[in-house]
């Protein structure tokens, strides 16, 4: 098993929120656990994984039924935590760099790649880093992410500079509405407990008209935008998230270069 990649701090702004890292550092172990603190991420997997799949399968010309479709491509997991997305995209092809502000969670994403034999090149660093590095990717995952950090606008310039011509970008978030803090704060962290208290912080929630703002400022087009739900006919225990045309809590955004 290789040791932690820690890539060096650029000088400057910097994106990230020292004391989000560290609430999500210590819960590294918790990353691969379904019914851990995590757990709501393993429920939501599906509903953004197939939505991603589509999504980057017609803007590439790629057969999604097929077995590595996105062979050949590179794709950055830009707040990878314990590598949820990154492991399903390596699968699908992807060479994928998964990578995190926090060493703990690198670590926790490394052991479980090594268990399942995939080779992801995983990195404690952050965008702005790997920005001044000059990486280039096809496809950038920027899911649940962008609600944590300390600058939404470098942080989205600095990930769009790293798109190839024609690349594409997946960016999820939740929107700062009053149903949001009702929902994703009051309701997910207090009274069903899917995530631990303090998770969130309803200030740094965005609206989609921010996001499609920083977006275009960073020179991507905005594509198609959708809402996530989760679907109150299910039990809230064994629940399902489903795509909606309600963005006024959890929604995704794609946008290319």
């Amino acid at each position: 098993m290789s040791a932690v990649t820690r890539e060096p701090s650029t000088a400057g702004p910097s994106t990230i929120d020292e004391a989000e890292v560290a609430r999500f550092s210590a819960l590294a172990a918790e990353w691969w656990n379904p019914h851990g603190k995590f757990g709501v991420l393993h429920k939501f997997n599906p509903v953004r994984l197939a939505f991603i799949r589509d999504e980057a399968c017609a803007h590439f010309g790629r057969d999604p039924k097929g077995n590595r479709p996105f062979a050949g491509l590179r794709l950055l997991d830009i707040g990878c935590g314990g590598g949820l997305l990154s492991e399903p995209m390596t699968r699908l092809g992807f060479e994928v760099l998964g990578a995190d502000a926090s060493e703990k969670n690198i670590k926790t994403a490394q052991v479980h790649a090594g268990e399942q034999s995939l080779a992801i090149d995983y990195r404690a660093t952050t965008a702005e880093a790997l920005a001044a590095a000059g990486e280039k990717f096809d496809a950038i995952l920027n899911m649940e992410v962008i609600e944590h950090v300390a600058d939404l606008n470098l942080f989205v310039e600095s990930c769009a500079s790293m798109l190839k011509p024609s690349g594409i970008m997946f960016v999820a978030t939740i929107n700062r509405t009053a149903k949001a803090f009702a929902l994703a704060i009051v309701g997910a962290e207090y009274v069903l407990g899917w995530l631990p208290r303090g998770t969130h912080d309803w200030a740094k929630f965005v609206k989609p008209l921010e996001l499609d703002t920083a977006l275009t400022r960073a020179r991507l087009t905005v594509g198609r935008e959708t809402g996530v739900m989760f679907n109150v006919m299910f039990n809230p225990l064994t629940g399902k998230w489903l795509l909606t045309s309600d963005m006024d809590v959890n929604y995704m955004v794609v946008a290319v270069k």
